[in-house]
């Protein structure tokens, strides 16, 4: 199979870049998440934090593998921009504003077509487990590690999506990209809450993106920090300046939450607007979790009135961050609604959540 006419099918149909590599094991970053877990960085992280055994040696899954077609998709400037945080509104990262997988999946699907009308195997690997897509792209030349993690591809920097046909079919490789971030550091100040503790190393348990998509409680000192967000955090991408170009151009509005709306409304329909997201069980809760906390922090009209209302919830998780929000958002009726909230309390987590939001304000 000629590697140049994969490409070609593949930046036809939309790719922002693409390379091939071996399916070789992929030995270094194994070893680095092996590190972060044990070290505890990687806080709760599954995916291919679970089984580096796995996400690290392609053959482990897929025995007849012979290389891997490695596509980043851009999401930017189609997917926008959440707005001014006007009081009352949440935002949303910008690759989950709407399901960005799906043009991937489609760009990925075009290669695969061409391969097996070659007589080769070919199978998608798209927010897949069994690899460790940021290496793949990195060992195929699609881009660089960025010093935020992210692998950076020239033209659009961090704003890609990656994904993987890997096949039997022997192609000619790419070199890796002989380029990296020099003497910039920006997004390291950038990220909120210090989560890049270095260059290229992120600690999950300061990270906001990680907590939006974790069951439980938010951690008490990280919930000033997240600010309107109710999924994502997008700090570090934008101080990057390989991709301000196509940032810039991004005028559309989406990713916009009324918050307000989104707490009064049922399940259904919450699943039905958010269902592309990665949520814990699959469980709404959490939605309304991170909109609770974004309230908080926001504010807005019908603000105190929403939480004081979920102080009734009969989710314990949900009682708890409301009274987290009420106490932030303060109002003449916070201090009452606590108390009387405390007293019909029997969840101890939510009573001591109540107590020091009371002794706080």
């Amino acid at each position: 199979m000629k590697a140049q006419r994969l490409k070609r099918v593949a930046l036809d149909a939309g790719a922002a870049g693409v390379g091939i590599c071996s399916v070789e094991p992929f030995d270094e970053t194994a070893a680095s998440l092996r590190q972060r877990r044990d070290t505890g960085r990687a806080a709760g992280l599954g995916f291919t934090f679970s089984r580096p055994d796995i996400s690290t040696a392609v053959q482990t899954s897929f025995t007849w593998a012979r290389s891997l077609v490695v596509v980043a998709h851009s999401y930017v400037p189609q997917a926008g921009h959440p707005g001014a945080a006007d009081p009352g509104y949440g935002r949303v990262a910008r690759f989950a504003a709407t399901d960005q997988y799906l043009p991937l999946q489609t760009v990925l699907q075009r290669v695969a077509a061409e391969l097996t009308s070659g007589g080769f195997a070919a199978e998608l690997l798209v927010d897949d487990s069994r690899l460790v897509d940021r290496a793949a792209a990195v060992r195929a030349g699609v881009g660089w590690w960025g010093k935020n993690t992210m692998v950076l591809v020239p033209g659009t920097g961090p704003w890609v999506l990656l994904g993987s046909v890997v096949t039997d079919a022997v192609i000619d490789v790419d070199e890796p990209m002989r380029r990296d971030c020099g003497t910039c550091s920006a997004c390291l100040p950038a990220c909120p809450t210090g989560a890049l503790v270095e260059p290229g190393v992120l600690d999950a348990r300061l990270c906001l993106a990680y907590w939006m998509q974790a069951p439980g409680a938010i951690p008490r000192e990280l919930r000033p920090l997240m600010g309107n967000r109710v999924y994502g955090c997008d700090d570090c991408l934008e101080a990057c300046p390989p991709g301000g170009r196509s940032l810039r151009s991004s005028h559309a509005i989406r990713g916009r939450v009324d918050l307000v709306t989104l707490l009064s409304v049922d399940d259904a329909t919450i699943i039905r607007r958010f269902g592309h997201h990665y949520i814990p069980s699959r469980n709404p809760r959490y939605v309304r979790r991170n909109a609770l906390v974004a309230l908080g922090n926001s504010g807005g009209h019908h603000a105190e009135e929403t939480a004081i209302a979920y102080l009734g919830h009969p989710d314990p998780l949900l009682r708890l961050h409301s009274a987290w929000a009420v106490g932030r958002l303060g109002g003449p009726f916070a201090v009452a609604a606590l108390v009387a909230a405390v007293a019909d309390e029997r969840d101890e987590a939510v009573r001591v959540e109540i107590d020091k939001t009371l002794l706080g304000m």
